[in-house]
């Protein structure tokens, strides 16, 4: 007979092993392919056809896919779970902080726009579980935005033809520019609600404080 600890402990890994959370580990195994294929690219390195600047578009973009895959698959069979809440969050940052980093390595970005970007993701990140006492701030319509402006930048700049086609390297920049402004915007938002859902759960919690005493008669 098998006991309900041991039924529990099957489930929950059953859970984490349904195929959002799986499409979200694949994300994060690519990572690190992505970021050698963009080595393999780097001055000196780089092949006469650019095969491993493909390379690395072709992964980023099926990285990025994966995320939009997994969250609709997700939330339509009804697979939403604690880690793939966790994971998934972390899986983007991974995929768009490399391409980041890599891209100011390689000269191609400026390092004050990978800074600005980092800073904001990790930031806002760490804000969520300082106030997760209180509460879960939602994911807004700006912080949709944001990703999809990202995206849209960072694959500009893999692309293999942005580096010799000047107009091409300028639409880069602009998209880039105004993924900074958004990120930058949607990060204020998050730190104002942050700090609205502070104060309501602090509030609550000195009202649920001062009706307890009162109806303590030692209190009195």
């Amino acid at each position: 007979m098998t006991s309900p600890d041991v039924a529990a402990s099957g489930s929950s890994a059953s859970a984490i092993w349904n195929l959002p959370n799986v499409l979200t580990m694949l994300r994060i195994v690519l990572v690190p392919f992505f970021v050698w294929f963009l080595v393999l690219d780097a001055p000196g390195l780089e092949s006469a056809a650019g095969v491993w600047r493909w390379a690395a578009f072709a992964c980023f973009a099926i990285a990025i896919y994966t995320d939009k895959l997994d969250g609709d698959i997700a939330r339509s069979r009804g697979l939403v779970t604690d880690f793939g809440k966790i994971a998934d969050p972390i899986a983007d940052k991974l995929l768009t902080g490399s391409a980041l980093v890599m891209l100011s390595i390689l000269g191609e970005l400026p390092w004050w726009i990978t800074i600005v970007i980092l800073v904001r993701e990790w930031g806002i990140t760490a804000l969520r579980f300082f106030v997760i006492r209180y509460g879960v701030i939602p994911a807004s319509k700006g912080g949709k935005l944001k990703t999809v402006v990202q995206t849209a930048a960072i694959l500009l700049y893999l692309f293999p033809l942005t580096v010799g086609t000047a107009w091409l390297g300028i639409v880069a920049l602009v998209v880039m520019l105004a993924a900074v402004a958004v990120t930058v915007w949607t990060g204020v938002d998050y730190v104002v609600e942050a700090l609205k859902l502070r104060n309501a759960g602090r509030a609550a919690s000195g009202n649920t404080g001062d009706a307890g005493d009162a109806g303590d008669p030692a209190a009195r």
